[in-house]
């Protein structure tokens, strides 16, 4: 499992005119099965995902994220293992 930290590079109306096509990208990314989670950072400074797969297929699509591709945000992706989960998210630990 990883976290994929992504932090905004340039001014928000610039971040704004690429997030309808990032929302895209995140409800496909849902729709897919590998994104668990998204949000923005409060403050307003980028955003969390929280994903599952193998490494270089998260490196690779996260790479085709419009946010990354437009020079919006920069990505770190860190990965984890969730050892302790709240009833019913059992299945984070498979």
């Amino acid at each position: 499992m990883f976290i994929v930290s992504l932090r905004y590079i340039v001014d928000l109306p610039t971040v704004d005119a690429h997030m309808e096509a990032h929302v895209a990208w995140l409800k496909d990314a849902l729709a897919d099965g590998w994104m668990l989670v998204a949000g923005r950072k409060v403050p307003r400074e980028g955003g969390i995902l929280i994903v599952r797969g193998e490494k270089a297929d998260i490196e690779a699509k996260v790479a085709t994220d419009p946010f990354v591709t437009n020079g919006v945000a920069e990505v770190t992706i860190t990965e984890f293992n969730p050892s302790f989960v709240a009833p019913g998210l059992e299945f984070l630990k498979a």
